[in-house]
């Protein structure tokens, strides 16, 4: 899965990273009969493990690795493909060398423990792995106005609520669960404008500053329509269900500038929503958070309109 891409085109001499690799593994791995490309994939993340446990990031065209680990969210990343998969070994290894302060890369890693622990109940290292990085999602704040744990929106925002969802069932902490459904819900209460979801761009967003912001980007829309479904899942709220599908209809125009953001033609899908248009760029993060909206949205309410079921998980990346 190469990064980067020049227009429809995969920027070949930019190479490889592991954030990419273990974000395609998830989507392999839910989608089904895409072995070939899961074996691709889990080889390249645990190809990526250092003795010590932690992750590379970065692979040059021809193969060589550079040296040092990658940030705390590619090891969070690489966490949860691995746990998505079950990848048992690299994963347990991963997890012991696992800490970090970030709430983001903390909640990558909570994730993938929450799915193999679905695998594997009682597996000792991701309920380990799961209890540390539940205490590090970051706490609601008091108050109905502005209950984020953070002064301001970031980026991938609607993972944290994810991760708190996934944490709580797996621990069986209902209060747990409940944060992370009402910081969800507020979220995407906050995120809809007219009906549509209006995303924090990519510099961030806090009260006070204009709406709508550019550039919007594509993850901001997966991670949104893949804790939807989830949320969907354990409460059975349809109107959850209903979010995803907004979330998954932002790349197909249902979005503050009218602009389809995936390219029918090769499946992949554009790096951001402008003010002006589009990032005509089809790297590999957007594309795969396009198909991660597609499968949430199916998941959830597999008979809305915005989702072909049979076309949106197959579609081809311009950076594979």
């Amino acid at each position: 899965m190469f990064e980067h891409a020049l227009f429809r085109e995969p920027r070949r001499e930019h190479g490889y990273c592991t954030d990419d690799n273990a974000r395609a593994l998830v989507v392999t791995v839910r989608q089904g009969g895409l072995d070939r490309l899961r074996t691709v994939y889990l080889g390249f993340v645990e190809n990526a493990q250092l003795p010590d446990g932690r992750f590379r990031n970065r692979r040059a065209p021809g193969g060589a690795w550079e040296s040092a680990a990658g940030s705390d969210d590619c090891q969070g990343r690489a966490l949860y493909g691995l746990g998505v998969a079950g990848s048992v070994p690299a994963f347990d290894a991963g997890a012991a060398a696992f800490d970090s302060p970030s709430p983001r890369a903390n909640a990558y890693a909570a994730l993938g423990a929450a799915e193999l622990l679905a695998l594997r109940p009682g597996h000792a290292p991701a309920l380990s792995l799961l209890e540390r990085t539940a205490e590090r999602l970051g706490i609601a704040a008091p108050g109905p106005a502005w209950p984020w744990p953070e002064a301001r929106l970031a980026y991938d925002n609607a993972r944290l609520a994810d991760a708190h969802i996934a944490a709580g069932v797996a621990l069986r902490r209902p209060g747990l669960v409940d944060e992370g459904i009402g910081l969800l819900r507020w979220l995407a209460e906050t995120e809809t404008c007219d009906g549509r979801f209006s995303f924090a761009p990519a510099g961030g967003w806090a009260p006070g500053e204009p709406r709508p912001g550019f550039d919007q980007q594509p993850i901001e829309a997966g991670a949104m329509a893949e804790a939807c479904a989830r949320a969907h899942d354990v409460t059975g709220d349809e109107w959850f269900a209903g979010r995803a599908a907004l979330a998954a209809g932002w790349f197909l125009g249902e979005n503050d500038t009218g602009v389809v953001l995936v390219d029918l033609e090769t499946g992949g899908c554009c790096d951001g929503l402008e003010r002006e248009g589009r990032n005509e760029n089809q790297g590999a993060e957007s594309t795969l958070a396009a198909i991660a909206a597609f499968q949430a949205a199916a998941r959830s309410a597999p008979s809305s309109s915005l989702v072909d079921t049979e076309a949106a998980p197959t579609l081809r990346s311009a950076a594979p």
